[in-house]
């Protein structure tokens, strides 16, 4: 089974055609995707930090200059949303926008947040723990990181029910080749959730809180403050980049660790913070949430022996760089307490995730309240089946009991 991102087999495991990938070389065209694929973790992570390429192209070139066709007109709100974000802006605009939202989202904004993380999970594993088990994902997995960000947002809690299926819509665009319902679905969700939050923004103008918006609201340097639209966008991708992640490792990770039962007795055993947190890291290793991530080539560049013209778009693969043996030892074994593991689920370079210790606290949140004292012993009680969906790679379910 070679490279195939819409089929379910590849999707249920990709590890063997990415082994596959590595064996030939450093890069290879794909017709399927129009991609060059890039699978071992030395360049993957030297390409996220290299400055010749790029989240977008629109800084240095038109779509006319850079060979591409502009997206169709319709699609505009999708686009506008997607590219004022932390995620698609390149420099000078990036670090720009990066500085002033690290003003307010701050390492202490986030160790404030700690005590209602963990009585979030603690709620949320005490309902699961009432009806006796359930769906995974439904009951914890995703409302927890949803509930979080909306506390973070200042978002009231009556429409806390409206986040989860805008961010939903708008990242099925992030999928290879969407079509064009999954077009309509992003666009009237960037329209309805940018149209949320500027009432909400509105709001916090006349009576500022401490949430995050009022912070995006007050941030400002000598370049100026962040522009309506760039708080906007900083809101949803914090929603989307900040849930996604975390949703897919919390299910995906446990049916790792039901698929080791080994490493999953012995986490138990001592689920203390360090252990844990070790732990997370290795479940975002071993089973990455998100695949993929692309990148435009900005400037003619050379891997190994393959020149790539500007022009291109290369694939960098995280899934088959997590699993890289060049880089981690015994790569297709889970390991919960691997010391050595720089891996690349949050990326590199200047996109690194700038929610990244949220997402930390969060899973570790989730995964300490199921290990807890007094919480009986998690067990499947089906095997689950994948979404289709590879870039964002995720189960349906998860049931689980006790």
């Amino acid at each position: 089974m070679g490279f195939d991102p819409w089929d379910a087999a590849f999707v249920a495991d990709p590890y063997p055609a990415y082994r596959e990938l590595r064996e030939q070389g450093r890069v290879m065209w794909c017709e399927a995707t129009g991609q060059w694929l890039v699978p071992h973790y030395a360049d993957v992570s030297a390409l996220l930090r290299d400055r010749r390429l790029g989240r977008t192209y629109l800084h240095r070139f038109t779509h006319e200059e850079f060979g591409r066709a502009a997206p169709p007109a319709e699609h505009e709100p999708f686009h506008v949303l997607n590219g004022n974000g932390l995620l698609d802006l390149e420099d000078p605009a990036h670090a720009r926008v990066r500085r002033l939202v690290a003003k307010a989202f701050t390492p202490r904004t986030v160790e404030r947040l700690v005590p209602a993380v963990r009585r979030m999970a603690g709620e949320l594993v005490g309902r699961l723990l009432a009806d006796g088990g359930g769906d995974l994902l439904t009951v914890l997995a995703e409302p927890l990181p949803v509930a979080v960000i909306a506390e973070l947002l200042g978002v009231p809690e009556a429409d806390r029910g409206l986040l989860r299926p805008w961010s939903a819509d708008i990242c099925g665009m992030y999928e290879l080749r969407p079509d064009e319902e999954t077009a309509r679905r992003a666009v009237r969700a960037s329209v309805e959730f940018s149209a949320y939050l500027r009432e909400l923004i509105a709001e916090r103008r006349a009576r500022p809180g401490e949430d995050l918006v009022s912070g995006l609201i007050a941030a400002h340097d000598e370049e100026g403050r962040l522009s309506e639209q760039e708080m906007i966008s900083t809101c949803v991708l914090l929603l989307n980049a900040g849930h996604e992640a975390t949703v897919n490792t919390t299910v995906n990770g446990w049916w790792a660790l039901f698929r080791n039962p080994g490493e999953l007795a012995a986490l138990r055993e001592d689920p203390n913070p360090e252990k844990l947190s070790t732990a997370v890291d290795e479940l975002m290793r071993y089973d990455t949430p998100l695949q993929l991530f692309e990148r435009w080539v900005l400037e003619d560049i050379r891997i190994g022996d393959t020149e790539i013209p500007r022009g291109a778009e290369v694939a960098l693969l995280f899934g088959s760089a997590n699993r890289d043996p060049a880089r981690f030892s015994d790569p297709d074994t889970l390991d919960l307490v691997r010391a050595d593991n720089p891996h690349l689920s949050f990326g590199a370079g200047i996109h690194y995730c700038l929610g990244a210790p949220l997402a930390r606290r969060e899973l570790e949140a989730s995964f300490g309240a199921l290990l807890a004292d007094g919480v009986p012993p998690l067990r499947l009680v089906e095997e689950p089946r994948w979404r289709d969906g590879y870039v964002i790679r995720g189960l349906e379910r998860l049931l689980v009991t006790f």
